[in-house]
Parts: structure tokens; C-alpha cells; sequence
């Protein structure tokens, strides 16, 4: 019968396992298995494979990432070494898109934003890396439009697990429909962070806002967080969109209408880029006290994902 502890240290190594990224996999597997590196090595080079207790520290850090044939089939090995069902690390070292949740290569803004190089200044200036150290584990986010048929603003509640150590901020992007004048736009902070530096670009309607967190994350901790944009600047709004750089975790989109102002037909899609056309048509129907539509995505791909609806 398994006492609390290990009940807890399995618990633990089965969700590192399951979301990863690899380094915190491997030295939760390590830590529940209570195994000295030394001992590993001793335990590899019995099944006929050598590999240094360098090269493995660095592994377990996520300093050093295994990529070669001989270092692939140690990890192969560990598996075995540390009791683990098999393909549970190599499945975290495939690319993004197959098995593993560490942060795969971007789709550039380019491609997800018509606007994309007024972002790009903004992100420059901001001086934010490409991916922001952060892997999306769940975003909820509602869209209410006004009675103008305007995008009056919207909400977000935000889950993120940190991939590597040190990050304590969000960068939180706001694309307002034609006319929006983002300088009028504002930024809330709901729960758990605080609005940092705020940047936007009149002409292209672009905003970019830093979320300082309230804590400073470390590799695999997860955090959840809350913010939104007052916005009611723009024109008739027609569709809302997100795009994703990277592949993901669960995505749900809910918009509400004001009741002065119903749309006659809403429907989900989804673009490969900002020029591609729509795909994955599918209808929604207005639902609810306060009329709406939603669509969930448990497990979102680079590209577009959006609602769009027409007026009569």
C-alpha cells in the first residue's frame, strides 16, 4: 500500500509525463525514483550504453537537449532504468504537433496578422523573445459586442506553464476592428498580474500589453491569471479572431451580443494564415439568457481560429 508521499511523487511524475517538457520529466522521474545520477550511469552502462553524468545533469536542468542517434537510445534506456512505461521521455522529445508540449518552431506573425510588422516594432521594443517562455494550458475568453455592433471589449482567463525558469510576465496583444483607436483602449488587470509597460500602433490598431505576474515561475510551474481590454473604439465588428504561434492546450471562445443588436447567422472557422481563406466552417446558433455562441478547442494548431457573423 503506498503511503502519501509516494501516492503524491507518482502523482507528480504521471502529470510531468503527460505535459512535460522533457528536462522536468526526466528530473521528476529521477526525484520519484530517488536515484542518483551516478547510479543511473552505472545502471546504463549495464545495458550497454554510455553516457556521462555531465551530459545527464545537463538533461535533467534543460541545459543540453538529447538529439543524437546515441543520446536518443539512452533515453530510450532510461526509460527502462527508471521504470517509466515506454516512449513516456521520447515522446517529449518529438516535434511539437506529434506528442510533446515543449515549445515547437513559431508560425511567424507575418502569417497570423495583416499587421504584422507594426507587432513586430512592438514586440521589439518591448523586447520580447519569441515565445515568451510560456505554454498555454487553458485560455477562456469572452468577446461582447455592443449594441453599435461594436467589439466593446473583452476578457481573459489565462493558464500558462512556464518551459523555462524566471518568466513573471505576460505580453497580452489586442487587434481592434477598423477605425479602433488603440491609445483610447484600456487594459485590465483582473487577477494575479499587473499591467506593466502598455505599447500600441495607431495606424495599424495594434496594441501590446505587459502582464507582470505576481510571482517569478520556474521551469514547469503553472500559473493562472486574469486581464481585459476596454475597447468600443472601432467600427461594426464582423468576426473575432485569435491566432496561435504555437500549438497548445485548450482554447475556449465565447461571444455575446447586446440584445439591441442580434447577428442573423454565426458560424466558427479556421485559416491557416492571415491571407488564406476560411476552413472548418461550422454554424452556431444563438443560445442563452444573454445571446451567444461559443467553440471549444481542446488542443489548438498554429494557424487561425475565429467566429464570424452577419448582420441583417
Amino acid at each position: 500500500m503506498e503511503d502519501g508521499s509516494t501516492a503524491a511523487a507518482e502523482a507528480e511524475l504521471a502529470q510531468a509525463l503527460r505535459t512535460g517538457p522533457f528536462h522536468l520529466a526526466l528530473r521528476t522521474a529521477l526525484s520519484a525514483r530517488g536515484l542518483a545520477l551516478h547510479r543511473v550511469q552505472h545502471r546504463l552502462a549495464q545495458r550497454g550504453v554510455k553516457v556521462g553524468v555531465t551530459s545527464l545533469s545537463y538533461w535533467q536542468q534543460g541545459a543540453r537537449r538529447p538529439q543524437r542517434p546515441e543520446s536518443l537510445r539512452a533515453v530510450r534506456m532510461l526509460e527502462e532504468v527508471l521504470d517509466l512505461p515506454a516512449h513516456a521521455l521520447t515522446r517529449l522529445l518529438q516535434p511539437q504537433g506529434r506528442a510533446s508540449t515543449e515549445r515547437p518552431a513559431a508560425r511567424s506573425y507575418r502569417s497570423l496578422l495583416e499587421e504584422s510588422h507594426a507587432l513586430e516594432l512592438l514586440l521589439a521594443e518591448l523586447e520580447s523573445p519569441a515565445d515568451g517562455g510560456l505554454h498555454t494550458v487553458c485560455h477562456l475568453e469572452r468577446v461582447l459586442i455592443g449594441a453599435r455592433r461594436e467589439l466593446r471589449g473583452r476578457d481573459s482567463h489565462h493558464v500558462v506553464r512556464a518551459h523555462r525558469d524566471g518568466v513573471d510576465r505576460y505580453l497580452a496583444i489586442h487587434h481592434g476592428d477598423t477605425g479602433c483607436d488603440p491609445g483610447l483602449v484600456r487594459v485590465r488587470a483582473t487577477e494575479n498580474c499587473r499591467v506593466g509597460r502598455v505599447r500600441w500602433h495607431a495606424a495599424a490598431g495594434v496594441l501590446v500589453a505587459e502582464l507582470l505576474f505576481d510571482a517569478r515561475l520556474r521551469a514547469g510551474e503553472t500559473y493562472v491569471f486574469g486581464y481585459g481590454f476596454d475597447d468600443g473604439t472601432g467600427g461594426t465588428s464582423s468576426e473575432y479572431v485569435r491566432g496561435f504561434s504555437f500549438a497548445g492546450g485548450q482554447y475556449v471562445l465565447q461571444v455575446r451580443f447586446d440584445d439591441a443588436a442580434l447577428p442573423v447567422r454565426c458560424r466558427r472557422f479556421t485559416r491557416a494564415s492571415a491571407g488564406a481563406p476560411r476552413s472548418g466552417q461550422r454554424e452556431l446558433t444563438l443560445a442563452g439568457r444573454h445571446p451567444g455562441v461559443h467553440l471549444v478547442e481542446q488542443g489548438v494548431r498554429p494557424g487561425i481560429l475565429g467566429i464570424a457573423w452577419d448582420w441583417s
